[in-house]
C-alpha cells in the first residue's frame, strides 16, 4: 500500500510519521480494512497523508452512506457529496482537525464508496501528523481534484480485491427508546416564541434535535435532549435546591460560559426531570453553533421561555 501510494503521488520526499501522531505510521490491517500513512514533503513543508481501503457487503451500500457532516458540529470550508455517473458515492471535504480551531491544522479528504462495496478514503493534513505536530505549511499539498483522482485510481483495485470478504451483517439493532429526532424537532419548532426565524435545524435518530434561530439580532443555537428512564440520575443532578413543580417535576437552571467553542460564548440551560424519570434538557447559546465565537450579546431565548418549553407536554406514545 505504501509503495502504491507513493507511486500515485507527485514527486516528493517520503518518510514515516513522527511518533505520537494521530494517523498510524506504516500499514495496518484489521478484518476487511487496511490503511497506510506517509509524510509527504514537496519542499513546501511536510504533510501527513494516509489512505485506507475497505470492503463492505454490496447489499448494504446505500446512496446516503457517504454524506457531509452537520456543519453545526463539524465546521468545514467546503464539502460536497455526489453520486458519480458510474455509481460510486464521493465526498470531498475541506475542514479542520479541531472543530474549535484551537490549532490551525487543516484536514482534507476524499472518500469514495463503490456499488461493489469497495471504499477508498484518502486524507491529508498541513502538518507532519494528524495530531501532536505543529502546522508546517498553509494548506495540505493536494487539491481536492487531485485527491478525487487518487481515490479513483485503478491501482487500488487489486489491493481491494485481496482484502477478506466482509462478514455477514449483524442484525440491525433495535431503534433507540424515546422520541424520534424528527418528532422532537417538530415539537421544538412549534414551541418557539414568535419573532424567531429558524435558519437551520438538525436532529439525531432519537432523543436530540437543535435549531438555529434569529430574532434580527444574530443567530442563536438552541438544542434539546429528551431522555426517558433517567430516574437513576435524579438525586445526582437535582439536589435540594431544585425547584419542584406541582406535578412533581424537578427543575434546575444554569447560566455561564459555553462548554465549547469561541470567545464570549454564553449558555442558558434548563434541566428537568419528571416523576416517571423523563428528563428534558434545553439550552440556548449566543452563537450560531458551539464551535464559533459569540454572534450576539445574549442567547435568543430567556430562561423563562426555555423552562416553558422544557416543561411542556411530552407524548412518548
Amino acid at each position: 500500500m505504501i509503495s502504491t501510494l507513493e507511486e500515485l503521488l507527485p514527486e516528493a520526499k517520503f518518510s514515516k510519521q513522527p511518533s505520537g501522531g494521530g494517523t498510524p505510521a506504516g500499514v495496518r490491517k484489521h478484518s476487511s480494512q487496511s490503511s497506510a500513512a506517509v509524510v509527504y514533503d514537496d519542499g513546501h513543508g511536510k504533510a501527513a497523508l494516509s489512505v485506507s481501503l475497505g470492503r463492505q457487503n454490496p447489499e448494504e451500500v446505500a446512496e446516503g452512506d457517504l454524506a457531509c457532516p452537520d456543519k453545526n458540529f463539524t465546521p468545514f470550508e467546503t464539502c460536497s457529496a455526489t453520486t458519480l455517473t458510474d455509481g460510486p458515492r464521493l465526498v470531498l471535504f475541506k475542514g479542520w482537525e479541531y472543530p474549535d480551531r484551537r490549532e490551525e491544522t487543516r484536514w482534507w479528504y476524499a472518500d469514495l464508496l463503490t456499488p461493489e462495496g469497495y471504499r477508498i478514503s484518502v486524507h491529508e493534513w498541513n502538518a507532519p501528523a494528524e495530531k501532536g505536530a505543529g502546522v508546517s505549511r498553509p494548506a495540505p499539498p493536494l487539491s481536492l481534484d487531485r485527491m478525487k483522482g487518487l481515490a479513483q485510481a485503478e491501482e487500488w483495485r487489486p489491493l481491494l480485491a485481496s482484502l477478506p470478504e466482509p462478514e455477514a451483517s449483524a442484525p440491525r439493532p433495535p431503534a433507540p427508546e424515546g422520541l424520534s429526532g424528527d418528532t422532537i424537532l417538530s415539537r421544538l419548532t412549534e414551541l418557539l416564541p414568535e419573532g424567531l426565524t429558524v435558519k437551520e435545524s438538525g436532529k439525531q435518530e432519537a432523543e436530540y434535535a437543535y435549531v438555529v434561530v434569529d430574532d434580527g439580532q444574530g443567530k442563536s443555537f438552541v438544542q434539546i435532549n429528551i431522555q426517558p428512564g433517567m430516574s437513576d440520575v435524579a438525586a445526582t443532578l437535582f439536589g435540594s435546591d431544585a425547584e419542584v413543580l406541582d406535578d412533581g417535576t424537578k427543575v434546575v437552571t444554569h447560566q455561564g460560559p459555553g462548554e465549547k467553542g469561541g470567545a464570549g460564548v454564553k449558555m442558558r440551560e434548563v434541566d428537568t426531570i419528571r416523576p416517571g424519570g423523563l428528563r428534558v434538557v434545553i439550552s440556548a447559546f449566543n452563537a450560531a453553533n458551539q464551535n464559533e465565537a459569540a454572534s450576539r450579546e445574549e442567547p435568543a431565548l430567556p430562561l423563562d421561555q426555555l423552562k416553558k418549553i422544557a416543561t411542556s407536554e411530552v407524548r412518548l406514545g
